[in-house]
């Protein structure tokens, strides 16, 4: 594995990534096949291709307020836009030379990248590192509008691998696990965003 690179579900015109919510906001979104209140359109929204990084930022749908895990199908195209117009949280030297450069256009992003440690089933660090996007609030409405193809509600299937990684069968926790694979990326897209092809 490399150390920066994007892995996930997806297809030929769609990409998952996962958020967890309440089961107010969560319930609302499925229902609607987009968000609505409670949901704020006002603050910015990370999204995350990776299943088991999710399930550390939510330890498994038990933090407060991150019960309910959902899979949003975006549009391909959105995601490359979003990756198109993304800074780095962090001045990373082998993608901005210059750090002021840098700051100004992190103060004036519309969306962020951040590099993770990827997780394994046990909630051990990995050597490579997983992406997470976040949708500032001048392009939630049209993530929200344009982006999203479907909302599914993953909650059951976190709670059936919770359990199973509880009892130690972690191999069979491993086989219900969304299958990710490598997302290919543009040579422009992967420099603006310090991938590695």
């Amino acid at each position: 594995m490399k150390e920066f690179e994007i892995r996930a579900d997806y297809t030929r015109d769609t990409i998952v990534v996962y958020q967890a919510y309440n089961k107010a906001i969560a319930k609302a979104a499925v229902e609607n096949q987009k968000f609505s209140a409670p949901f704020s359109f006002s603050r910015m929204t990370w999204i995350k291709p990776s299943f088991l990084w999710m399930m550390e930022r939510s330890n498994y749908g038990q933090k407060p307020n991150q019960e309910c895990t959902l899979a949003i199908h975006i549009k391909r195209e959105a995601w490359e836009k979003a990756l198109v117009l993304a800074v780095l949280t962090s001045p990373e030297k082998r993608v901005y030379p210059n750090p002021k450069v840098w700051e100004e256009e992190f103060e004036n992003a519309k969306v962020y990248v951040q590099w993770d440690p990827e997780r394994n089933i046990k909630g051990n660090k990995l050597e490579y590192r997983s992406i997470q996007v976040g949708i500032s609030r001048y392009l939630i409405e049209e993530f929200n509008e344009d982006w999203i193809v479907k909302i599914e509600d993953y909650s059951p299937l976190v709670k059936k691998i919770l359990s199973l990684t509880k009892q130690g069968e972690f191999n069979k926790a491993k086989k219900l696990l969304p299958i990710e694979k490598i997302y290919p990326l543009s040579y422009e897209i992967a420099q603006r965003i310090g991938s590695e092809n």
